[in-house]
């Protein structure tokens, strides 16, 4: 569901309704529910969804997105990210520039470094590993290790 927290439109954002989409959360498998979204979030806009999230367009500060399972953006990830919101420690965020303002999965949280890092110039992958947020460069057609 996408929403506006300063409107509040298109539809509200309903705590009953995200209580009932918790329940209805999936372990992440090849069945996990997927959503996608195409076009670019702005600031004040979310997403809250049980399971995985597509974005095709990019994901601006001010920005949210809430996943049970995965988050994929198909642009540049500038945001606040939440993926395994249910709890999953699989979880995966990727994206063509990862430069979020805040990146969550499962119950570890990061942030971008202070001061003015240099922009990857490939798609990332944002994974827990040995208990902690890892970033490395997404490498097409490898298997990538969780």
């Amino acid at each position: 569901m996408v929403t506006d927290k300063k409107s509040g439109s298109p539809g509200e954002d309903n705590d009953n309704e995200n209580e009932e989409q918790n329940k209805n959360a999936h372990p992440l498998t090849e069945e996990t529910p997927t959503i996608l979204i195409q076009k670019t979030l702005r600031s004040g806009q979310s997403i809250r969804y049980p399971g995985n999230v597509v974005v095709m367009g990019d994901v601006n500060p001010g920005a949210e997105i809430t996943a049970g399972g995965n988050v994929v953006v198909m642009g540049s990830l500038r945001g606040v990210v939440h993926a395994g919101a249910t709890g999953s420690i699989d979880a995966l965020v990727t994206a063509f520039r990862l430069q979020p303002t805040q990146l969550r999965i499962a119950d570890q949280i990061t942030r971008a470094p202070d001061g003015g890092a240099q922009l990857p110039d490939q798609p990332e992958i944002a994974k827990i590993k040995n208990g902690r947020v890892v970033i490395e460069r997404y490498l097409p057609g490898e298997k990538q290790k969780v």
